[in-house]
C-alpha cells in the first residue's frame, strides 16, 4: 500500500512541476570535430557561393540526415541569391511531439559563412572563422543531434544554419519573410553566435542580446537553475541585438528573437583576423555552455504556454 502511495504522490509531482528536462552529454571532442572541420583549409573560410561553403553545408546534411532531422523545404536548402550569385541557408526540421503545440515553431540558429580571405598574417590569407562562427554552428549542430535523440520537443522546431550573415544578414532576412508569408507560429528564435571563449569577469556564463527587450533571461535561468544568461553592457553600447540573425525575426514577427554569445570585446582579439583558429577556441567551455543550454531550451520547447515574451514598454 505505502508503495502505492509513492508511486501516486511522485506521479502527482511529476503533473504539477512536469518532467525534468533530459540533460545533454555533448562532448569537448564533438564540438572540436565540428569546428576543427569547418575551419580548415580546405573550406577557404566558408565565403558566400564559395565551393568551401558548399562543402560545410553538405557536412551538415550528412549529419541532419543520420540522425533523422528532416528537411523543412523539399531539401535542406533554403535558396536566395546575393548579387547574382545562388547561395542557401541549411534548414533542418525536428516535428513537436504535442498535437497542439506541434504548431508553434521555436528556432535556433546560427550563421555557417563567413568572409574568405581576410589580411595577411605570417604568410596566411583564409580567414578560417571559428569563433565566428563555427562556434554557434557546432552548438546548433550538437543540439539537433541531442533532441532528435530525446524526441522531448512538444514544439516544433527548425534548426537553422543561415548563409551570408557576413554580407548583411541576407540568408536570415530571406528566411524569416518566408515564413512569415507562410503564417508559421513563430513562439521564439535563439541565436547562437560567437560562443568559443569564455566570458572575462562575469557572473553568468553567456550574455544575451537585447537583454531588456523580453523577459528572455529570466526564464532561461529559471528554466536552467543557474544564472546561465545575463547583461553584457558592451552588447547594448554596439547595439548587437540588430547585427546577428536574430534580428530580422525580431522585425517580421515582432516576437523574442535574440543571440546568446560569450565574444566580451576583452576575451577573443581575433574577430575577421586570419588567426580566428580552431585551436585559439575553448572546446570544454564550449560543450559545457551547450550542455546547460540544452535542459533550458527544452523547457521553452515544453511550456504549456508561450512564457517568453516581449517587454512592455
Amino acid at each position: 500500500m505505502r508503495k502505492n502511495i509513492i508511486t501516486i504522490f511522485a506521479l502527482g509531482v511529476m503533473c504539477n512541476f512536469g518532467i525534468q528536462a533530459q540533460k545533454s552529454n555533448v562532448t569537448s571532442k564533438e564540438v572540436g570535430e565540428i569546428v576543427t572541420y569547418l575551419t580548415s583549409d580546405e573550406l577557404q573560410g566558408r565565403d558566400t557561393g564559395s565551393e568551401g561553403l558548399e562543402k560545410a553545408a553538405v557536412y551538415i546534411e550528412t549529419i541532419f540526415k543520420k540522425n533523422k532531422i528532416a528537411p523543412y523545404f523539399k531539401t535542406y536548402r533554403d535558396i536566395f541569391e546575393v548579387e547574382g550569385d545562388k547561395t542557401f541557408n541549411v534548414v533542418g526540421f525536428l516535428e513537436g511531439n504535442d498535437k497542439k503545440l506541434a504548431k508553434e515553431i521555436v528556432i535556433l540558429g546560427a550563421h555557417f559563412d563567413h568572409i574568405g580571405k581576410g589580411k595577411e598574417h605570417n604568410g596566411d590569407v583564409i580567414a578560417n572563422g571559428a569563433n565566428d562562427n563555427a562556434a554557434g554552428t557546432a552548438a546548433v549542430i550538437t543540439l539537433a543531434k541531442h533532441y532528435a535523440k530525446t524526441k522531448s520537443n512538444k514544439r516544433s522546431v527548425l534548426f537553422v544554419l543561415f548563409g551570408a550573415e557576413e554580407k548583411g544578414l541576407l540568408g536570415s532576412k530571406h528566411l524569416s519573410k518566408i515564413l512569415k508569408d507562410k503564417g508559421i507560429d513563430l513562439y521564439t528564435m535563439i541565436n547562437f553566435e560567437m560562443i568559443g571563449v569564455p566570458l572575462n569577469n562575469q557572473p553568468h556564463k553567456a550574455y544575451i542580446t537585447g537583454f531588456e527587450e523580453s523577459n528572455m533571461a529570466s526564464k532561461l535561468n529559471e528554466y536552467s537553475g543557474e544564472t546561465l544568461v545575463g547583461f553584457l553592457a558592451k552588447a547594448k553600447e554596439y547595439q548587437l541585438f540588430k547585427r546577428s540573425d536574430n534580428y530580422p525575426f525580431y522585425k517580421e514577427f515582432k516576437v523574442p528573437s535574440q543571440t546568446i554569445s560569450t565574444f566580451d570585446f576583452t576575451n577573443y582579439k581575433y574577430y575577421h583576423h586570419v588567426d580566428d583558429e580552431a585551436e585559439n577556441l575553448d572546446f570544454e567551455f564550449m560543450a559545457s555552455l551547450i550542455n546547460d543550454c540544452a535542459p533550458a531550451l527544452e523547457k521553452v520547447f515544453n511550456s504549456e504556454t508561450k512564457e517568453i515574451v516581449l517587454n512592455n514598454k
